[in-house]
C-alpha cells in the first residue's frame, strides 16, 4: 500500500490513535449532513477496520489523512470501487474531513493527489465521484479537481432511505482529459 503526501498532508494506513477522532466525526451532524444517519462508537471503529483491510488487499483505498504540521489525523481521502446496486460501474473518490479541516483547501490537495495515483499508479481510464444533489461543498471539490458533471447522469441513490438524501449527482473525470 502506497503512503501518498502533498505539501501539507499524510495519506497514510489506519492507526489506533485515528479511532477516536474518526468517532467524534461520526457522531458528527454537520459531517454527516450528507451522508445519513450519526455512526456509533462500534460502527465507526468497524469502518476504519474495514478501509485498512481494503487498502491491505487492493493496494488502494480510504487512506487516512494526516496534517504534517501537527501530525493530527484530519479525516479520510481514497478511492474505491463504485457499489455494485449503484446505476453505473467504475471506481469512485471519496473524502471526508473533520470540521476544524475545512475550508483549507485540504480536500482539494489531497483528491488530486489521489487522482493521480489513481491515474499514473493504478492507470484507471476514469474516477467517478457521487454526492447529493445538496452537497454544494463537496461539487466544488470536484469541480476544482477537473470533474465534470452531465446532468443526465444524475440519480436516486438506491442505497439512501427516501429523503433529500436519496437525489444524488454524478461527476467524472477521464484519464485522457486530466490537466
Amino acid at each position: 500500500m502506497a503512503e501518498l503526501r502533498t505539501d501539507r498532508l499524510i495519506l497514510r494506513r489506519w492507526r489506533a490513535s485515528d479511532l477516536e477522532p474518526w468517532a467524534t466525526m461520526n457522531a458528527d451532524p454537520e459531517v454527516r449532513e450528507h451522508l445519513g444517519d450519526l455512526l456509533t462508537r462500534e460502527q465507526s471503529d468497524a469502518s476504519a477496520a474495514r478501509f485498512q483491510a481494503e487498502l491491505d488487499r487492493r493496494g488502494y483505498g480510504f487512506w487516512a489523512v494526516e496534517e504534517q504540521a501537527t501530525g493530527g489525523f484530519i479525516g479520510f481521502v481514497g478511492l474505491d470501487p463504485v457499489e455494485a446496486d449503484m446505476p453505473f460501474t467504475g471506481v469512485e473518490i471519496g473524502w471526508r474531513l473533520a470540521r476544524p479541516a475545512w475550508g483549507r483547501g485540504y480536500a482539494t490537495e489531497a483528491a488530486r493527489t489521489v487522482l493521480a495515483h489513481g491515474f499514473d499508479a493504478l492507470e484507471l481510464p476514469e474516477i467517478l465521484a457521487v454526492t447529493t444533489a445538496t452537497n454544494v461543498r463537496s461539487q466544488a471539490v470536484m469541480r476544482r479537481i477537473g470533474m465534470t458533471r452531465n446532468p443526465a447522469d444524475d440519480f436516486d441513490d438506491p442505497t439512501a432511505p427516501e429523503g433529500p438524501l436519496r437525489p444524488s449527482v454524478l461527476y467524472r473525470i477521464a484519464r485522457s482529459t486530466r490537466t
